[in-house]
């Protein structure tokens, strides 16, 4: 009988070897390099500039340098006019060109995301402006404004103007000149990405509401844009947040002049540092500007409902 049982009884199941925790982190051990690099690249200037914002930092004058607490904010809230003169040009300057942008780059997706010969050929020109670097822009824009050789040339060739007249020196028609300029290479973006979004658009939608006897431009309201709302949302907040932070574009084209009249404030920020060598100050804006933008961000996002469902 015992003999019976031991036969009977059934073997004890392996042991589990225990899992080795290498494979589990070794993904995190190979993107430590990259992202302890990055960690750096970004952390440091991001720590630097908060730094030197509590300081009296000029390399031309070491004998002012120190800590300054809350001074360099109290002078540009009290004290800076130009601050104030360039945060206004900076909201008028972001409203204008990402209100245009989008609103362009709407209709040229909708056009080329409709069937037509060559339609391949217009989507490349359309979106081509977008591959050209910012200071390339610049530097096309200005050869265009030429005075001698621009534009206004050939307008008083055609008794439209008078020679020598140059757009980007005249106060009353440098801003449409610099806007007219970034829409050349802003409105590309705008239409890359909804373009992108169209194409998820189910065709069943469109097909139910010609049935239904809705209007292309009811279709357009209540199909096309609710579609399109995320899509819009985080484009005009990214172009926001460039082109509040263009320099480029405008310190090639104008300078920030004539009289100051196109200087947004990280291009007096710029000239700050670069030129007089107020880092500190310079520090003090910056970090102004970061609180700005990203008080606005919070703000836009939670008024936008991003992610939500759409009514």
């Amino acid at each position: 009988m015992a003999q019976a049982a031991a036969v009977a009884k059934p073997p004890a199941p392996p042991r589990r070897r225990r899992a080795s925790a290498t494979p589990r982190r070794l993904p995190y051990l190979l993107i430590a390099p990259a992202a302890l690099l990055m960690l750096g690249f970004i952390a440091y200037p991001v720590i630097s500039v908060f730094y030197y914002s509590l300081q009296n930092y000029n390399p031309t004058k070491p004998w002012r340098n120190g800590y300054a607490g809350l001074d360099n904010f109290v002078h540009a809230f009290t004290k800076d006019p130009v601050f104030w003169d360039t945060l206004v040009f900076s909201a008028k300057w972001v409203f204008v060109e990402v209100g245009l942008q989008l609103l362009f780059g709407l209709a040229l997706a909708l056009i080329v995301n409709q069937t037509f010969v060559g339609r391949g050929l217009g989507r490349a020109m359309v979106f081509s402006p977008w591959a050209v670097s910012g200071v390339l822009t610049s530097a096309i824009w200005v050869l265009l404004y030429n005075s001698q050789t621009g534009i206004t040339r050939y307008l008083a060739d055609l008794g439209i103007g008078s020679y020598g007249t140059s757009w980007l020196s005249d106060t009353s028609t440098v801003f449409p000149a610099a806007v007219v300029a970034d829409l050349w290479r802003g409105v590309p973006f705008f239409a890359i990405l909804i373009l992108a979004d169209l194409q998820s658009v189910s065709k069943d939608l469109y097909e139910a509401a010609e049935v239904d006897g809705a209007s292309r431009l009811k279709q357009f309201w209540h199909i096309t844009l609710p579609h399109l709302k995320d899509a819009i949302i985080l484009s005009t907040l990214l172009r926001a947040v460039w082109e509040f932070n263009n320099v480029d574009l405008l310190y090639t084209l104008t300078g920030g002049g004539p009289a100051g009249e196109t200087t947004t404030l990280p291009l007096y920020i710029a000239n700050t540092s670069v030129d007089a060598h107020n880092f500190g100050y310079a520090s003090a804006l910056t970090t102004v500007a970061f609180v700005i933008l990203l008080f606005c961000s919070m703000v836009y996002l939670r008024l936008s409902k991003f992610g939500g469902e759409s009514k």
